[in-house]
């Protein structure tokens, strides 16, 4: 059996790290610098550029040189797989919140 790797980026491994979440978090407020970035945590710097480069990979961010430093930026487009994993969930959730709303409410008129 032949093993392949998977061409696509892993948006969901990228983002199953809290620290690459808060990183996620932090650039859709502004683009930062990993110095900017690394003010947030209590981890090294380095540290960060590891976490970065695993959302480069995963497409989640993108880097731009900036005279010395690189700044990093969000890319939500690529979240979108996210988004679209999370909505097949929204019909079972809304089914679910429905029904105990019914009851809730037969148990008020009780």
């Amino acid at each position: 059996m032949a093993v392949t790797s998977d061409p696509k980026p892993d948006v969901f491994g990228a983002i199953s790290h809290a620290g690459r979440r808060r990183i996620l978090d932090l650039l859709a407020e502004a683009d930062r610098s990993v110095k900017a970035i690394a003010g947030h945590f209590a981890m090294s710097r380095p540290a960060v550029s590891q976490h970065l480069r695993v959302l480069l990979d995963a497409g989640l961010v993108a880097e731009r040189r900036h005279g010395r430093e690189r700044r990093y930026r969000l890319v939500p487009e690529r979240l979108g797989e996210v988004r679209d994993w999370v909505a097949r969930y929204e019909r079972f959730w809304d089914d679910r919140l429905g029904r105990l709303r019914n009851l809730l409410s037969d148990q008020e008129q009780e």
